[in-house]
């Protein structure tokens, strides 16, 4: 009965979604958790004593140190420079001394090379950043090399490098962009306080972006669990005469995901393999947009991003503006510290976040969350063996067949893994959610895609 109400409700959201409740095939519905921080407003988080600034923030080349030990530096300072054109410089969120440039610990669980500022507490900014009238005037060279000189990777998780997904290949003609602020993974509330509190802001980097992009075609996707950034975002709209949609989404998990919101916002299927651009599309977050604003109307470098702090085990969810390189230690303990007996940390959602080990670890660039779950929000089971149920292959949002691709990997099969297109994965969690065997099946598909990955290269 549960596989026929599954079918029933993909089909109904294939033929009617688009036009009435937007949305996509499969996906869950986990438990949002958002009312403990969605109606906390944002607000500054102080600068700690020492900031941990890892060369490594985005997708692409690392940035290289440009500072010396012992160099002093101020606040919106370059401390890096890109390390290659998919690259990002990155700058000191504090003025203080440069402490030591040496492998710290990363959210991602690895050591990475990393610039330690201890921190002067005067805040010296490196220059004004002042406010530029005539900033759309601005050709398209250089709002691109303000847009890299700021340092801007994608602040929605993914973390590429603005300044080269806004600036696609000449054989990629696009029409349409795509502002998203669903924000669909449980328990974050960052984006929605940015678009409640900043609606302009985020509407005048979208101006900039739909300049880049020379299209006419703009919209912003909204899951409807957030009537209220809905509402004031349509109301400034028509206040600063933009041509600009508002669409409101349908509540489920992964709509987020690029590939997800282009196909409900416009019916359009990125191919296998394919990128947005490939069908005419690109996506950017709300934050991003914002961060764009800072970089061409300013020349304000990305130093800090909105951070929700959150979870069962947070006894003062916050939605706080954090200085960019501040350990996750000092963000607890500003939010009342973490228990004893948290059962998890996690930088990000439940759903595609990254278990933290190590508090001595930085907020970075992509980090849209931190999370401490308790143990009665975290439970534990065994995996057991699949009852070939399918629940996998019907909540999967890129139509493939998870139960397969994790029976493949096991075996090392990494030819069949490619076939079954383990690339195409979009590693939501959906499958390992729903699976009533526990069987961590996105774990496996992560591992595989690894596999294939390195196999490509080896056979070059």
């Amino acid at each position: 009965m549960r596989r026929i109400i599954q079918l029933l409700c993909n089909f109904t959201e294939k033929t009617v979604g688009i036009f009435a409740n937007r949305t996509f095939s499969g996906g869950i519905h986990p438990a949002a958790h958002k009312q403990q921080s969605a109606a906390v407003p944002i607000e500054p988080c102080p600068t700690p004593p020492v900031v941990i600034i890892p060369v490594q923030q985005h997708i692409g080349a690392p940035s290289k140190p440009i500072v010396e030990k012992g160099a002093v530096v101020k606040a919106g300072e370059p401390i890096s420079e890109s390390g290659g054109f998919v690259s990002v410089p990155a700058h000191s969120s504090v003025s203080g001394v440069v402490q030591a440039i040496e492998k710290r610990p990363h959210p991602s669980g690895l050591n990475v090379l990393s610039i330690v500022i201890e921190n002067d507490g005067l805040q010296t900014p490196a220059a004004a950043f002042e406010y530029e009238e005539n900033y759309l005037q601005c050709d398209k060279k250089e709002m691109l090399r303000r847009i890299q000189a700021a340092g801007i990777a994608g602040l929605g998780g993914a973390t590429f490098p603005t300044h080269v997904k806004l600036n696609p290949p000449p054989d990629k003609k696009i029409d349409t962009f795509i502002l998203n602020g669903a924000e669909c993974e449980p328990y974050l509330t960052a984006d929605h306080r940015l678009m409640v509190e900043s609606p302009e802001k985020i509407l005048r980097g979208m101006e900039i972006i739909v300049k880049l992009l020379n299209v006419k075609n703009a919209m912003i996707g909204i899951e409807h669990n957030k009537p209220d950034a809905i509402k004031i975002l349509r109301q400034k709209i028509a206040e600063l005469g933009l041509p600009y949609k508002v669409h409101g989404l349908h509540v489920k998990y992964p709509q987020g995901a690029e590939k997800q919101l282009i196909k409900a916002l416009t019916n359009r299927s990125v191919p296998a393999g394919g990128l947005p651009m490939d069908v005419g599309c690109v996506v950017q977050n709300v934050a991003t947009a914002v961060a764009v604003y800072d970089a061409v109307a300013f020349q304000r470098p990305l130093t800090h991003r909105i951070v929700t702090v959150t979870g069962e085990g947070i006894k003062e969810p916050k939605n706080l503006l954090v200085p960019i390189g501040t350990p996750f230690s000092f963000v607890f303990e500003y939010c009342g510290g973490v228990p004893q007996n948290a059962a998890k940390i996690i930088m990000g959602g439940p759903m595609m976040g990254l278990a933290q080990g190590n508090l001595d670890a930085p907020v970075i660039k992509g980090t849209s969350g931190l999370l401490v779950l308790s143990d009665h929000s975290n439970h534990r089971y065994g995996e057991t063996n699949c009852i070939s149920c399918a629940h996998c292959i019907d909540v999967c949002p890129m139509g493939l067949m998870p139960k397969m691709l994790a029976t493949w990997v096991k075996h090392e099969r990494w030819q069949d893994a490619k076939e079954y297109h383990a690339l195409d994965c979009i590693e939501c969690g959906s499958c390992s959610f729903v699976c009533p065997a526990h069987i961590n099946l996105v774990h496996h598909i992560k591992y595989g895609k690894y596999r294939v990955i390195q196999t490509q290269k080896k056979a070059g």
